[in-house]
């Protein structure tokens, strides 16, 4: 079946992940506590991952996710090696480069495993608990899906950049930080999400439900039904 705006939604949910990941070596304060700038808009990738399940069945949403993920590997590699080529002598700005596009191979691994593993629990997590339901109640499908994927993406991603860098209670700070700011961001964007799933629903004329899907998150095809 062809859809008229999979397509540009899975643009959509690239660019807001690429951004992400370029804004991410930003630490904002909030108080005492401490986030990455990516949390303005990352979670907004998990909305993007609620609605191709919701609307469009676990298939689209495994097709964004490894669209996803070999962007960020492309835009992390390129990074990486970019910055290690030597600047020009009259190049003044090698150092703030650096700022933006260098992570070390362990944080390049780190983040990319997380966001692998954390969208499609979110993936999972969403279109059973849509059978469990019979569709309905789409507020507990969104928070309950998000709830595991954030704490997938979010602890896996913290241990790989700071095990063995700072304490385990400092770790546990950002992962706890982390995911509770993730989570109730998601759930505050409820309205807009039933506001998108609904109107998609109705554009695409399509509700799938995941009954017979193959849920291997290296399958191609589906066997989802509507």
């Amino acid at each position: 079946m062809r859809f008229r705006y999979l397509d540009l939604l899975i643009n959509l949910f690239v660019v807001a992940l690429m951004v992400s990941n370029l804004v991410a070596p930003k630490m904002v304060a909030i108080g005492d506590r401490r986030i990455s700038a990516a949390l303005i808009l990352f979670p907004v990738t998990y909305i993007f991952g609620d609605i191709f399940t919701e609307v469009y069945g676990y298939a689209a949403s495994r097709r964004a996710i490894w669209t996803g993920f070999i962007a960020s590997a492309v835009l992390a590699v390129m990074g990486f090696i970019v910055v290690l080529l030597p600047p020009a002598p009259e190049w003044r700005d090698q150092q703030a480069f650096e700022t933006v596009f260098y992570s070390v191979p362990r944080v390049i691994a780190g983040s990319l495993l997380a966001y692998w593993c954390g969208e499609f629990a979110n993936a999972y997590v969403m279109a059973k608990v849509k059978l469990i339901t019979n569709g309905k109640r789409l507020w507990m499908r969104t928070i309950a899906s998000t709830a595991v994927g954030q704490l997938v993406d979010t602890t896996i991603v913290i241990f790989f950049v700071f095990y063995g860098r700072v304490g385990m209670a400092e770790i546990w700070n950002l992962i706890w930080s982390g995911y509770w700011f993730k989570v109730v961001y998601e759930a505050a964007a409820t309205p807009i999400t039933y506001f998108v799933v609904n109107g998609l629903k109705r554009l695409e004329n399509v509700d799938v439900f995941d009954r017979a899907t193959n849920f291997n998150p290296f399958a191609t095809g589906s066997d989802a039904k509507s």
